[in-house]
Order: structure tokens, then C-alpha cells, then sequence
């Protein structure tokens, strides 16, 4: 009976991811422990899968994606009430999400136990920008934008179609400096890399009432930052902003 009921989660062994710290930047390799205890009878567990995961916006509403995938490839049993911890390594990849607005990171442990309902364990990450993204905020502060919302969504614009379904957008207001009264709001979608930051701007002008029904107000633009120093990233960016002001 006891194999019944864990068949259905009831009995089942449970399985419990500790990190070191929720915090984390990508790029960074996380070593964390897999904590399993063992419930009412012994089970035989094929493979311990975790997925880093996060959720983006579409027209129909919002759908869940694994940013990355790891197995800890090992059979293992686990007898009643046995407790038993496996030391793993996650990296986080360059492409995961800063955890600012409506942007949740999460890290999901799964025990695979073939006719069973699979235990499952749910981490989430406060995920931290990387140092160029961080320069690129600071410069943007600089300039006298405050950062407005950020939203995971499908990829609107196909930049970056090839590499990933979606894509983080940052949505940014002048409400102070040299653009106050001349923009509406600045669009910034990154796609960090190991050796450089790839930004895509939409810069919304203030117009008129035909120019905002037809987005005529609006420009696109592209470039690289390479450095972290903020003072850098804002001229350039200042520079940008301007010429399709």
C-alpha cells in the first residue's frame, strides 16, 4: 500500500535545493547542495533534473520557459526516511533575466522516479545586472531617467529572434536632465554576452496626436557597450538619444 501511495505523492520522497544565497549575477557558476529525504518506502530515482526558469509576456498571456537545463546524471536509492545530499554546480547564463519589476527567476529541482508522481522544489533568484547592464542603468540615471516598469516579453521587434523567444525590456521616463519635456519614454532591451552588451533603444518622442496614433514618433537604434564605465556609457548613450530625438 505504502508504494501505492507514493505512486500518487502521498509518502512520496521530497527533494530541497539550498544555494549558498538567492543572489546572483549571470555569467556566475552557483554551487548549491540537493538535499533528499527519503519518505515511507524505498524508491528508485532515475536522475535529478533542475531547470532555471522564467515566465514572458504574449498576446495570449503569459508562458513559462527554461532559460537553462541541468541534469545530475546518477541512479540513486533512497530507502525510508533516508537522508541524502548531492553537491551540484548551476551556471547562470548571460541571456537570464534581471529580477526588476514584473521579472521572476527561479530555479526548479525535479527527482525522477519512473511511476510516481516527481517531488519538485521551487527556488527563486533575485538575479542582479551584470556590470556592463549596471553601467548602462547608472548612465541612464545620470541623464535623469527613472526606470518606469520591466516586462519579459516575446521578442517584439525579431532582433533577437535567432538566439531566443524573449526578451527583457526596460521601459524608462526623463524626469529630469536634458530630455525632461522632450521624450516620452525610452525602450531598452539588452542581450547580455560573456564579452559585450548588445542594446536595442526605442526612442519615443513627444509629438503630436497624428504622430503618436501612427508611432511616427518613434526610433529604433542599435549598439555595443564594452566598457563598465558609466561616464563612457552615458556620453554614448546621450549621443544616441540625441540624434533620434
Amino acid at each position: 500500500m505504502k508504494k501505492v501511495l507514493a505512486r500518487i505523492g502521498i509518502g512520496n520522497a521530497t527533494v530541497d535545493t539550498v544555494l549558498p544565497s538567492d543572489t546572483v549575477r549571470p555569467g556566475e557558476t552557483v554551487d548549491a547542495e540537493v538535499r533528499i529525504e527519503g519518505g515511507s518506502t524505498e524508491q528508485e530515482i532515475g536522475k535529478i533534473r533542475f531547470e532555471l526558469e522564467t515566465r514572458y509576456r504574449t498576446e495570449e498571456g503569459y508562458r513559462e520557459i527554461d532559460i537553462a537545463q541541468y541534469t545530475l546524471a546518477e541512479s540513486l536509492t533512497v530507502h525510508p526516511d533516508e537522508q541524502e545530499v548531492r553537491d551540484v554546480s548551476l551556471d547562470i547564463p548571460h541571456g537570464a533575466p534581471v529580477t526588476l519589476g514584473n521579472v521572476d527567476v527561479w530555479v526548479e529541482t525535479e527527482l525522477d522516479i519512473e511511476l510516481a508522481v516527481d517531488p519538485e522544489d521551487k527556488d527563486y533568484l533575485n538575479v542582479q545586472p551584470t556590470p556592463r547592464l549596471q553601467s548602462v542603468f547608472d548612465a541612464l540615471d545620470d541623464l535623469g531617467f527613472s526606470l518606469h516598469s520591466a516586462e519579459c516579453e516575446a521578442d517584439p521587434h525579431g532582433v533577437f529572434a535567432s538566439t531566443r523567444r524573449f526578451v527583457q525590456e526596460f521601459e524608462f521616463r526623463p524626469t529630469s536632465g536634458p530630455f525632461a519635456g522632450e521624450l516620452d519614454e525610452l525602450e531598452v532591451v539588452p542581450r547580455p554576452g560573456e564579452d559585450a552588451l548588445e542594446l536595442y533603444l526605442e526612442v519615443d518622442r513627444r509629438g503630436g496626436v497624428l504622430s503618436e496614433l501612427g508611432d511616427f514618433d518613434e526610433r529604433a537604434v542599435q549598439t555595443t557597450v564594452r566598457t563598465t564605465d558609466a561616464s563612457e556609457v552615458r556620453d554614448e548613450l546621450a549621443s544616441l538619444i540625441r540624434a533620434n530625438a
